[in-house]
């Protein structure tokens, strides 16, 4: 089994590193909230104090991390990942970042002598619990294939998007799709239930019928209808409207500098951002439930 070192420890780190750790990895976790470290450490991870810690005799690096601006630290600044690595270490990074940084991670790692890979993943919490998460991964053939052999104790998909920064240019468009496809599973919801449907048969006819899609499948955003759901647990995060609503606007920004005009990513952002404005970014995303029905069944009081 290898050593693996990981930074970022967060709602995602945590069960993807437990699952690295099942599978007979040693795993030297950091993160700056300490709290994150304790709480990896009861699944095994070995907890360090530093990034140089947490790379040191690696045979791969991992960092899930929440914005462009923090992988760039991570990686970049005098304390990071390019300063302490070994250059054999293959570096792999799982965060979802704009398009610009993740090309930026690729040049400066490469300038320095390092093999990197983008590679971002989709499944929320559940799947990284779970271990069987999509990864869509950026970078040379001989990378990503030795990247994978890393992956597969935490992935249910892997696929090679293409070339540098590929991976991230994947995961936007795919959680663009996805917010877009939630919100229309929340109204629908809505709409049913004011017709009078009950949720579990409405549900059932369209998981079989030309509406279904996996948010309507796996979040639907009323209580007892699927067990996946956020709706069950008062809409706590799989995952929160804060990362969908960064995730959505790189997909707007993205699309800008492709001279593109996106309406139902430009609607659903600025839903997105009315659940943030109400200071309910640590909601589960499928919360946007609420626009449309503000007493829906299963919201915090």
């Amino acid at each position: 089994m290898s050593t693996i070192g990981w930074v970022g420890l967060g709602n995602m780190g945590r069960p993807m590193t437990a699952n690295l750790v099942k599978a007979g990895h040693t795993v030297n976790g950091f993160d700056l909230v300490e709290i994150a470290v304790e709480e990896a450490a009861k699944h095994g991870v070995n907890p360090v104090k530093s990034i140089a810690e947490a790379v040191a005799g690696a045979d791969i690096v991992f960092t899930m991390l929440p914005k462009g601006e923090h992988a760039r630290a991570v990686y970049l600044e005098a304390d990071g990942v390019l300063a302490h690595a070994d250059t054999k270490t293959l570096l792999v990074d799982s965060s979802t970042i704009d398009f610009d940084s993740a090309r930026a991670l690729h040049a400066e790692a490469a300038k320095a002598g390092f093999r990197f890979v983008d590679g971002p993943v989709s499944g929320g919490v559940t799947g990284a619990e779970a271990g069987t998460l999509t990864f869509m991964l950026g970078g040379t053939e001989e990378d990503v294939a030795e990247a994978k052999t890393f992956i597969e104790p935490m992935a249910g998909n892997m696929f090679h998007a293409g070339g540098e920064a590929a991976g991230q240019a994947a995961k936007i468009v795919n959680n663009m799709m996805l917010s877009i496809s939630l919100q229309g599973v929340v109204e629908g919801a809505v709409l049913a239930d004011r017709f009078g449907l009950d949720p579990k048969v409405f549900y059932d006819i369209a998981t079989v019928s030309s509406g279904d899609s996996w948010p309507l499948r796996t979040w639907y955003p009323v209580p007892g209808v699927t067990e996946t759901a956020a709706s069950n647990n008062s809409f706590k995060p799989g995952f929160a409207t804060a990362l969908m609503h960064k995730d959505v606007g790189l997909a707007l920004a993205g699309a800008e500098t492709q001279g593109l005009d996106l309406p139902a990513a430009q609607l659903v952002h600025a839903q997105l951002q009315k659940l943030v404005d109400a200071g309910l970014e640590g909601l589960d995303t499928s919360a946007l439930i609420k626009n449309i029905d503000a007493k829906a069944e299963g919201l915090p009081e």
